[in-house]
């Protein structure tokens, strides 16, 4: 489904100098999702993006721009086989992102960018390794991901601590203590358990973590109920972005969190509001593996 064009407002004229089409003043891209967390990626192989700092702020838009939960770039690396860079709605660029990445698998693939199943992502957070599972129709219906290991020291992920690990921790925020949990996968996660995830006011406390004096790089945080140690049910407030459907490192902290923490499994299914993901933490080799799906949305033209 090809969504025709979208026209930039009048009124935004800073974008203009923010890519270098083919000289016609289009830029082509693809939108697509994991489990609800959506973005707008563009072909970098094809299209040069010169600030996406600041495209990404229109493009995100879901008013005036295509809308999405941000901008992913495809770019060629001298290291993997592919390169991602993403960036959030306010322009910060992320180090990861686990939905991202398996949709970045499922364009490289399904567009013939490469033959292979088994493809190395360069990214702010090391070389990612994805597994690419094709349906019927011959193109990439789920993938899994090699998250790599955990970053579990304070100092690390960054928490402003003098613990080593910063886990089940006091947090006061808007006049209440939260116990939390901190797990860097590449991007900084702070996890925390609450009796009624649906009914917890994640736009309120959200905002008080992300910006909380412990975290210098300011945090991601998850909400998380505990329905049985196999299953676990999650909402997330991302930094630079807002509450969003669905967050893979999230949902790959939360399992490392509660496993730190005794409440699940090293092994579980993780509930989020766009829909599952099963998350392990392989004992043998410390590392972290995420299996989901990866959606292609539409594909479109921004015309300037």
């Amino acid at each position: 489904m090809n969504i025709g064009e979208l026209f930039l407002p009048t009124h935004k004229t800073k974008p203009l100098s923010v890519w270098q089409g083919k000289g016609d003043g289009k830029v082509k891209f693809t939108k697509m999702h994991g489990i609800g967390n959506d973005y707008v990626y563009i072909n970098c192989f094809e299209e040069k993006v010169e600030k996406p700092e600041e495209l990404v702020k229109f493009i995100s838009n879901r008013h005036f721009g295509v809308g999405s939960d941000g901008l992913v770039l495809i770019l060629p690396s001298s290291k993997a086989d592919f390169r991602m860079r993403m960036f959030n709605p306010d322009g910060s660029e992320a180090q990861m992102c686990g939905n991202a990445i398996r949709c970045v698998g499922k364009y490289v693939y399904d567009n013939n960018m490469t033959n292979k199943k088994t493809i190395l992502i360069e990214t702010l957070a090391g070389i990612k390794v994805l597994e690419l599972i094709t349906g019927s129709d011959g193109n990439v219906a789920m993938v899994k991901v090699d998250m790599g290991e955990p970053i579990l020291k304070a100092r690390n992920i960054p928490v402003d601590s003098d613990l080593e690990l910063f886990v089940n921790q006091p947090v006061h925020v808007l006049g209440s203590e939260y116990r939390v949990t901190c797990v860097s996968m590449g991007n900084p996660h702070a996890v925390i358990y609450v009796d009624n995830v649906s009914e917890f006011p994640v736009d309120k406390v959200g905002p008080e973590i992300e910006k909380h004096p412990l975290f210098p790089e300011r945090i991601n945080t998850e909400f998380v109920e505990v329905i049985n140690p196999k299953r676990l049910k999650m909402r997330v407030w991302e930094r630079g972005t807002g509450e969003t459907m669905a967050c893979g490192t999230g949902a790959c902290a939360v399992l490392v969190a509660s496993s730190l923490t005794g409440v699940s499994e090293k092994k579980a299914t993780v509930e989020l509001l766009g829909g599952n993901l099963d998350i392990e933490w392989n004992e043998s080799n410390n590392r972290v593996y995420m299996t989901g799906p990866a959606t292609l949305v539409f594909t479109g033209e921004l015309y300037i």
